[in-house]
């Protein structure tokens, strides 16, 4: 690989990192060509963009970008493939699904929304965030919650009006 490769690909994973809010790093090494065919699906199903890279090219495109990756760049050993998603979770849940299956792929680390995740023990813990999607939807419930207890309230507690007025009437 030239230098004016090398050049491009580091420039278009910074642009890559800068852009993505939510990057895992993960290493694939191992699975076969069927394994890493249903990986690349799985990811492809859930808006994920999985790609194997350099260490070399990747820890250069983290250090041109405005981040503070921590430790990330600490895990660059051996086999490398880069993971990013809109969804902070995404490719967590793809990973532990796949894992029911295999034992790969092994998580080193993650990036999401500036905090970083080191470690393959961190991914139940990954699975656990929620989108921005789950969080907007129980901020509205809660909002909600205290209208329909106030709106059942004055139902009720009109029907009660009447039933006690209805009673006193007849007798």
């Amino acid at each position: 690989m030239t230098r004016e490769e090398k050049s491009i690909i580091i420039k278009d994973l910074t642009s890559q990192l800068t852009e993505g809010s939510t990057i895992y790093l993960a290493d694939i090494s191992g699975l076969d060509a069927v394994s890493t065919s249903n990986l690349r699906r799985a990811c492809f199903k859930a808006n994920v963009k999985l790609a194997v890279v350099k260490n070399t090219l990747l820890s250069k495109a983290m250090e041109q970008t405005d981040k503070d990756f921590g430790e990330l760049p600490e895990t660059l050993k051996g086999n490398t493939s880069l993971m990013i998603s809109e969804t902070g979770n995404a490719p967590a849940k793809v990973i532990k699904e796949f894992r029911k299956k295999s034992d790969k792929p092994v998580l080193k680390g993650a990036y999401i929304e500036e905090s970083v995740y080191v470690g393959d023990d961190q991914l139940d813990a990954l699975v656990n965030i929620k989108s921005k999607e789950e969080l907007i939807g129980e901020i509205i419930t809660i909002l909600q919650s205290p209208a329909k207890n106030v709106v059942s309230a004055l139902k009720s507690g009109g029907s009660t009006i009447s039933g006690i007025l209805t009673t006193l009437s007849e007798k």
